[in-house]
């Protein structure tokens, strides 16, 4: 909505929100969350189009074209659970919109939904009407995190699903109209409804498929003495395969991946497709296997045991450049590390204590509830602490793991870090960032995802 407001001055754009302390920060110096540049777009044209407000029924029913943003977590219970999207919050959004709109309206679901929501969401909004039109479009958003102002200033498309009726295409033309300002208009692509909502779901599907696919060779590559990096970096040649998200780690965390593929396995069962459900649940399979032999690798290697050892967690948010810790494969292998009884010294440039302990002692899709309706102050794990720089986290560790790939932690002082530990220090390095044979110079014994083993790991074997 920023990227809209600064590049449609005469569009005005109003974020509103149930969360008083929410939009406050939206009205602050001080963001509620943290993505490069966003700093700047927002105070360019807050106060002037773009603007952030609690009073959602006068925002809504003044409006031409509302987007619908709101959570579509996970159900935790009843049908599908596990799996399928709760539209809890969509539907409520949907019959307050119908609820107090005197005027006709452009319904624009910006939420990654499963196929077929907009045909609900269109029931709820014609049977509550009272005579006013509602056109529904779906307009998923491809942005990512860290790039997210880049990626909307210069998006490799935009999609615009719709309605195939005279007010259907009305409706998606007037949405084509708003991009146009900035996007080339090649890059605006129009399909029926159910294909815009697919393939949101698909595209995050087949990204995490790519991620799982080099973390399933990394397994085989420590296995067999190669070297994942020059693997993955041979393959990327292949102008038909491209060399972008091909980097082994310890897993893919976000909102979105774990979310949408779940949702397109629900949704493949629910159409007689078991065979595609079960095809694209193995890329969620690989990436829980990549963590847990992550940790086994850990523990097998501090003499298969790490109660009450310290252990230093570098890095807590899902991925460089933002703060964002949703699904994050560092809750996993921290929760993995506390069941072995380790103590845990965490440090994250953007992440805070509170919501590292929040994320550790939360239930599992807990994190996509607003926040007003989540557990409240969850207690605290004793054996974390958050520490707020790397050398202070790594002081008297047995071990020290990166799970993070901040571009701070390249250039660590290592030999510092070697001195200030308890020996033998080991590194697990889960983003594959640091110079290993540098590392193994000062002393260290290194693990790094898919590449070929220590001697001293392999002569302790990861028991599964």
């Amino acid at each position: 909505m920023a990227v809209i407001a600064l590049k449609c001055p005469s569009v005005e754009v109003v974020v509103v929100d149930i969360s008083v302390s929410r939009i406050t920060a939206w009205n602050s110096d001080q963001l509620p969350i943290y993505e490069p540049g966003l700093d700047d777009v927002v105070k360019q044209c807050r106060g002037r189009n773009l603007f952030f407000s609690t009073d959602v029924e006068k925002h809504v029913a003044e409006a031409d074209i509302v987007f619908v943003s709101v959570n579509t977590p996970t159900k935790t219970r009843g049908l599908g659970a596990g799996k399928a999207a709760d539209l809890t919050y969509w539907e409520s959004a949907a019959r307050m919109i119908a609820d107090v709109s005197k005027s006709d309206k452009i319904v624009v679901e910006k939420s990654t939904v499963p196929v077929k929501t907009a045909e609900a969401i269109e029931k709820i909004l014609t049977h509550n009407s009272k005579g006013i039109k509602f056109q529904i479009l779906s307009n998923p958003e491809f942005l990512a995190e860290g790039t997210a102002i880049e990626d909307l200033f210069a998006p490799d498309r935009v999609l615009i699903g719709g309605r195939e009726t005279p007010d259907g295409q009305k409706a998606v033309q007037a949405l084509k109209d708003v991009y146009a300002q900035w996007v080339p208009e090649d890059r605006i692509l129009t399909t029926n409804l159910w294909s815009a909502e697919l393939s949101k779901l698909a595209a995050n599907a087949f990204l995490a498929q790519r991620i799982s696919s080099v973390n399933a060779m990394s397994a085989l590559c420590e296995s067999t003495g190669a070297d994942v990096t020059q693997v993955s970096f041979a393959v990327g040649k292949d102008t038909r395969i491209g060399p972008k998200f091909l980097n082994a780690s310890v897993g893919f965390g976000g909102s979105c991946f774990q979310k949408d593929i779940l949702n397109l396995v629900y949704i493949c069962e629910c159409n007689g497709l078991p065979e595609v459900a079960e095809y694209w649940r193995q890329v969620i399979k690989i990436n829980d296997y990549q963590k847990s032999r992550f940790v086994n690798r850990l523990v097998s290697s501090m003499f298969n045991t790490i109660a009450n050892k310290k252990i230093a967690i570098l890095g807590f948010a899902f991925k460089k450049d933002t703060g964002d810790t949703r699904e994050t494969p560092a809750i996993d292998v921290c929760k993995g590390l506390l069941g072995d009884k380790a103590h845990l010294s965490i440090y994250d440039p953007q992440v805070t204590e509170d919501q590292i302990q929040r994320d550790l002692t939360m239930s599992k899709f807990d994190w996509d509830h607003p926040v007003h309706l989540q557990p409240l102050s969850p207690g605290t794990v004793k054996q974390v602490s958050v520490v707020w720089d790397a050398y202070s986290a790594v002081k008297d560790a047995h071990g020290l793991c990166i799970l993070t790939e901040w571009d701070e932690f390249r250039t660590l002082d290592f030999q510092k870090i070697y001195n200030n530990m308890q020996k033998p220090a080991f590194v697990f390095d889960g983003r594959n960032i640091i110079n290993v044979e540098k590392l193994r110079e000062i002393g260290f014994i290194v693990y790094s995802i898919g590449k070929p083993l220590d001697a001293w790991i392999k002569d302790m074997p990861a028991v599964a």
